[in-house]
């Protein structure tokens, strides 16, 4: 299992930073050939799920993610949202923090992933592109 940890410093207050990192249809934004759609009803909370398929056309698969905890950021205290990864290719866990600091917010991202095909070999390769892709992410949802 590929393991990787992002974090970024923003000025943005914790509510805003915690609303742009789970906007997950922008998530697909910076990702090549990637398009997210949330299959339940809005507001995102436990139990919503939501799919990143990746491909061009036909050739490609589907990261079907549930959201298995969410606790938004509220008077001084951080958000806290967990997601599994329950697709037949990609399985794992992400967990994304925002903390509120005193000139903005502390987002903290960590996830475990487990590409079925790929050998144990290839977990850092792995987890070095998924701290590029999703750092790349979120340098995109933070920006003003």
């Amino acid at each position: 299992m590929a393991v990787f940890r992002i974090e970024r410093f923003t000025p943005l207050p914790a509510a805003e930073a915690w609303r742009r990192v789970t906007d997950w249809e922008r998530h697909g934004d910076s990702v090549p050939l990637t398009a997210v759609t949330v299959r339940t009803d809005p507001p995102t909370r436990s139990g919503t799920v939501f799919v990143a398929r990746t491909g061009l056309g036909p050739l490609g698969f589907d990261d079907p993610m549930e959201v298995v905890r969410w606790i938004p950021p509220a008077a001084g205290r951080a958000g806290l949202c967990e997601l599994e990864k329950r697709g037949s290719l990609v399985r794992g866990r992400a967990c994304i923090d925002v903390c509120p600091t005193g000139s903005g917010s502390h987002v903290i991202w960590v996830e475990e992933l487990w590409v079925r095909l790929l050998p144990r070999g290839a977990d850092p390769l792995l987890a070095s592109g998924g701290r590029r892709v999703f750092g790349r992410v979120l340098d995109t949802l933070l920006a003003d």
